[in-house]
């Protein structure tokens, strides 16, 4: 049972159809570095890559519907010499019961099936996508906000931490401030971020209970979407390939013959129909072949020791966010050159590194004698962390 890898029989292997259904994230994974590769040299293919989501749903789209158009079979299935069949199960007399150990008759696909076949191997996917990247952004998000405080009730001005020109007012947002879309947003995140871990969790619980059953050879059915369909995935034979090359050539003989127009018009349709034809054809092997080929140039071009010598750089990480200022602190004054603590224009400017305020030497010299702590936001300090600032922006 575990290892059918020999493929008797019409039913595929565990592996085969674990295979056939990791390789679209494979795939696009693959597609996604060979991109990232080419837009080093071409800047314009960094479009893609912000779209990679929708761009990677076009592509599926155009091959999972011609793949099922053509062979009765998705993209992946028939890379593996699988197909899909509609079961169609037997009843006795008028009763809707089912024939105990009676066998199912696989037949074609049925136009309905197919397009739900679409819906779940591209739709369904994409919308999974997005609302994990909307889960990961809300995360990060509160994971900052947990660090750092929240933006919003900092302050915007930072001429106590560092010298520079703004202002002493909080930047608090009212909410008549906050547009319709923004509120609808916020609320659409914060649903995702509570609801999606369970849907998460509950369909990939019914994916790897539907494989644990198609293993132990419980069920035909290898996931949720195939059962709900009712299809069973099955080993193409001679005579499905037969049938298929000429399910093609009647398919094309049928669009060849809708060609309306002008002489002319027609030869350029025909040709656009030709070159796509081509390229559908040529769609499974062009992909892994150009695949393959970036990953062989990237190696031919970079040794292993230029990968060893090179230094990894990494970009500087962004500044903290300034502290917060504390309720029971001392209030900021107005102007930026003033004193919190005397609210005298500043002698001998200092600031107290742990938070980045100015005062005046003397002043928060005696201030953090006594209470060992930054006046504004009662952060622990003490007198070694006192500097001297020689210009006074």
């Amino acid at each position: 049972m575990l290892f059918q890898v020999g493929g008797q029989g019409d039913r595929p292997t565990f592996f085969e159809m674990a295979a056939a259904q990791q390789l679209p994230a494979s795939l696009r994974a693959a597609l996604t570095y060979s991109i990232g590769v080419l837009a080093l040299r071409r800047p314009f293919l960094h479009k893609v890559l912000d779209y990679e989501d929708e761009f990677f749903a076009m592509l599926m789209l155009v091959l999972e519907t011609h793949s099922l158009r053509t062979t009765d079979a998705s993209f992946a299935e028939s890379l593996y010499g699988l197909r899909r069949r509609s079961v169609q199960l037997k009843i006795k007399n008028d009763n809707v019961r089912l024939i105990k150990g009676e066998k199912s008759q696989p037949s074609g696909l049925e136009k309905r099936q197919r397009i739900l076949s679409v819906v779940f191997l591209v739709v369904l996917p994409y919308f999974k996508s997005k609302l994990n990247s909307v889960y990961n952004r809300e995360r990060e998000a509160r994971l900052q906000a947990s660090l750092w405080g929240n933006d919003d009730e900092t302050f915007e001005g930072t001429s106590y931490f560092d010298g520079t020109e703004a202002s002493p007012v909080p930047s608090r947002t009212s909410d008549t401030q906050v547009t319709v879309r923004a509120r609808l947003r916020k609320k659409v995140q914060k649903l995702v971020f509570a609801c999606y871990p369970f849907l998460h969790a509950g369909v990939e619980g019914l994916s790897f209970s539907y494989q644990l059953l198609y293993l132990l050879d419980a069920t035909g059915f290898y996931s949720l979407g195939l059962h709900a369909l009712g299809i069973h995935v099955c080993r193409a034979t001679g005579q499905e390939l037969m049938d298929t090359s000429s399910r093609i050539s009647k398919i094309r003989s049928r669009e060849r013959e809708r060609l309306r127009g002008p002489p002319w018009l027609k030869a350029v349709q025909g040709a656009l129909l030709r070159c796509s034809y081509t390229m559908l054809d040529y769609a499974q092997t062009g992909l892994i072949a150009a695949v393959f080929f970036f990953k062989m140039m990237e190696w031919w071009y970079q040794s292993a020791e230029e990968r060893m010598s090179a230094p990894t750089v990494y970009p500087p990480p962004p500044p903290p966010p300034p502290p917060k200022v504390a309720k029971e602190g001392i209030s900021l004054p107005n102007d930026r050159t003033m004193c919190p603590l005397c609210s005298q224009k500043r002698a001998n400017p200092s600031v107290v590194t742990v938070s980045g305020f100015v005062f005046c030497y003397a002043c928060i010299f005696k201030y953090i004698s006594q209470y060992n702590r930054c006046p504004i936001t009662l952060m622990p300090s003490n007198v070694d962390q006192i500097r001297r600032l020689f210009h006074d922006m």
